[in-house]
């Protein structure tokens, strides 16, 4: 990597860490009305489970995000793992909620699913996407989905509630992920 290339991506982060800081921070105390919900797939298929790589925080996670106003939570994460995958799924079933308090405080609800079609592209909020060995995963994905993983891997027979704090350590390690990655050039 040449040194014009290292400078560029290092002047990249503090804009990017000040942003992280506003949505994480100050964002869900100040901004926002309503408890943020997210829904989240760990879609198999013959390949392994699939990753995205985000834009902003460069790490392995599951896709998901949001659902739209009106929209079941089935057919958002099914939106969702398309949108950022390319990837049709076909949800099994809920296997966790996460209620996650600290930096970006939300519920973060963890479905198994199947794919069942699409061609694995890129997207402009996941530059990056791949299968990857589930009992294996990158050491680059970010320690709070590797407890979804895991759930998802060996389901229990209901739905489980987990609660989590994301403190210091969380975002620290959160911090180093993405510097590895930016470094690294990935």
């Amino acid at each position: 990597m040449s040194e014009e290339s290292l400078a560029r991506r290092l002047a990249q982060l503090p804009p990017s860490y000040a942003r992280l800081v506003w949505w994480g921070v100050a964002a869900p105390r100040l901004a926002e009305r309503e408890p943020l919900v997210v829904h989240q797939a760990a879609v198999f298929g013959d390949e392994g489970v699939l990753l995205a790589l985000r834009g902003e925080l460069r790490g392995w996670e599951l896709p998901g995000g949001n659902a739209l106003p009106g929209e079941e939570a089935e057919r958002a994460v099914v939106r969702e793992v398309r949108e950022e995958t390319g990837i049709e799924a076909r949800v099994e079933r809920c296997v966790a909620e996460y209620v996650r308090t600290g930096f970006r405080p939300h519920t973060a609800r963890i479905y198994r699913c199947r794919a069942v079609g699409g061609r694995l592209r890129p997207s402009a909020e996941t530059p990056r996407v791949a299968w990857f060995d589930p009992e294996h995963p990158p050491a680059t994905l970010f320690p709070w989905f590797r407890g979804p993983l895991a759930d998802a891997l060996d389901p229990p027979p209901v739905p489980v509630v987990r609660r989590e704090h994301q403190g210091m350590r969380a975002v620290l390690a959160g911090m180093a992920i993405d510097l590895r990655v930016r470094l690294s050039g990935s």
